[in-house]
């Protein structure tokens, strides 16, 4: 199951957390002003902690990748 998913009938195609309505940018915007993950979280108990895992390990090895290129 992908943790990430994009259509086009929930919030304009934006790129959501699977299974919900909450955008993959609301959390980068949570951590770049200082929150916890578990701040993210508490708001968007939709959400659960091993999807956030997984994108955040999904984002380190893209970066890896990016870098080592």
């Amino acid at each position: 199951m992908s943790i990430i998913e994009s259509k086009e009938d929930v919030l304009n195609g934006a790129l959501v957390f699977s299974g919900t309505r909450v955008p993959i940018r609301n959390l980068f915007d949570y951590l770049v002003a200082g929150d916890t993950v578990k701040d993210f979280l508490k708001d968007f108990p939709t959400v659960s902690f091993e999807q956030v895992r997984h994108l955040l390990q999904s984002a380190e090895v893209a970066i890896e990748n990016t870098t080592a290129a």
